[in-house]
């Protein structure tokens, strides 16, 4: 087996708490305390490629988020260690207890994929704070993603819609399986 393939399986069964498959999966990321997402669930779509762990996983929030860095209607991932920094180092368990609850408590308004946002971030703080407690109601409750979660015609359409584009403190989350 090559080394690429036996890692996958290792990240896949042994290391990710929810025990992804390198096939498109649906994992649950809270948004934990000191952050305007607080209270939301969010559904992240994960590929790994064949050449995981040397090429970066693609990532994508499945249901709705209003955040300077990611795209609202794609879910795509404006995250420099996926897109440009990767490491064979690095492994799902770093991207769901570290990486993905960073981004969500640390914005980087600087380098906007939602320029909406970035610039309600910038200038309006409060009203961008508003925004987001807005999204996470509408779209992050967990009811709002156990409601998703029965419609699976819906799932089944953005599994087939193809892959996302992926170019000291306490982790702001915690992860649940779906």
């Amino acid at each position: 087996m090559s080394s690429p393939k036996r890692r996958i399986e290792t990240d896949c069964m042994y290391q990710t708490p929810a025990k992804i498959a390198k096939e498109t999966t649906y994992m649950i990321i809270q948004a934990g305390i000191l952050s305007p997402f607080t209270g939301g669930h969010w559904k992240i779509h994960v590929e790994l490629p064949d050449q995981y762990p040397y090429k970066s996983p693609s990532i994508g929030f499945v249901n709705r988020i209003f955040h300077p860095n990611i795209d609202e209607l794609s879910g795509s991932v404006c995250l420099d260690v996926i897109n440009q920094t990767w490491s064979p180092m690095y492994d799902m368990i770093n991207i769901f207890e570290v990486f993905l609850p960073q981004l969500l408590r640390y914005p980087n308004p600087s380098d906007p994929l939602n320029g909406e946002a970035a610039a309600l971030m910038m200038r309006e703080p409060k009203a961008y704070e508003a925004k987001v407690k807005e999204y996470v109601a509408k779209y992050a409750s967990k009811e709002a993603v156990d409601e998703a979660g029965e419609d699976t015609e819906s799932e089944d359409e953005l599994s087939s819609a193809g892959s996302y584009e992926s170019g000291g403190e306490e982790p702001a989350g915690t992860m649940d399986d779906v």
